[in-house]
């Protein structure tokens, strides 16, 4: 999976055919073939991988919610460019650019992810419309980030990540 993953990423959903797959991971044709019917199947049990991921990306967000808010933004962030992460969020957001499937599995994603940034700000003591406002401005910052830095690695430092989170926890009003 990680190899489809990480063609799309690179290279863009048209990248995700099985001749690219075999290159990529050094096997056969006859090797995918054992594995998935057609490209159509792998392109299924890719959605059903991020699916899980999202299952284990919603288990580790609840994990996060008896943390100060400041702490749980924080983690959010440093979850957003861990390398998994960062490779599979960058996937799925240039897949579902052409794929219905696809776009429906990453808005119900972000809708999930911004109710829990929502919330850390409405902690913070924001009113529930400059929760929605500041948790929307570090949502497309995240979003900017993601497709601004050509890997995980080049996604600032820890520092960078900390100012930010304290520019947007700044007078909650």
């Amino acid at each position: 999976m990680e190899a489809g993953y990480a063609l799309i990423a690179e290279e863009g959903a048209r990248a995700l055919k099985i001749e690219r797959l075999c290159q990529q991971v050094g096997a056969t044709r006859g090797s995918f073939y054992w594995h998935f019917e057609d490209i159509a199947s792998y392109r299924e049990a890719l959605v059903a991988s991020w699916n899980s991921f999202l299952e284990k990306d919603r288990d580790s967000l609840a994990g996060l919610d008896g943390l100060p808010p400041r702490e749980r933004l924080s983690k959010m962030m440093d979850l957003l460019v861990s390398p998994e992460h960062w490779m599979l969020e960058r996937a799925m957001r240039e897949w579902a650019r052409t794929d219905a499937t696809a776009a429906a599995n990453v808005r119900a994603a972000d809708r999930r992810v911004l109710r829990a940034v929502a919330k850390a700000f409405e902690d913070h003591g924001c009113s529930q419309d400059e929760a929605r406002f500041r948790a929307e401005a570090t949502f497309a910052a995240g979003i900017g980030l993601l497709h601004l830095a050509g890997s995980a690695a080049q996604t600032g430092s820890t520092a960078q990540r900390e100012r930010f989170v304290d520019l947007m926890l700044a007078n909650p009003g």
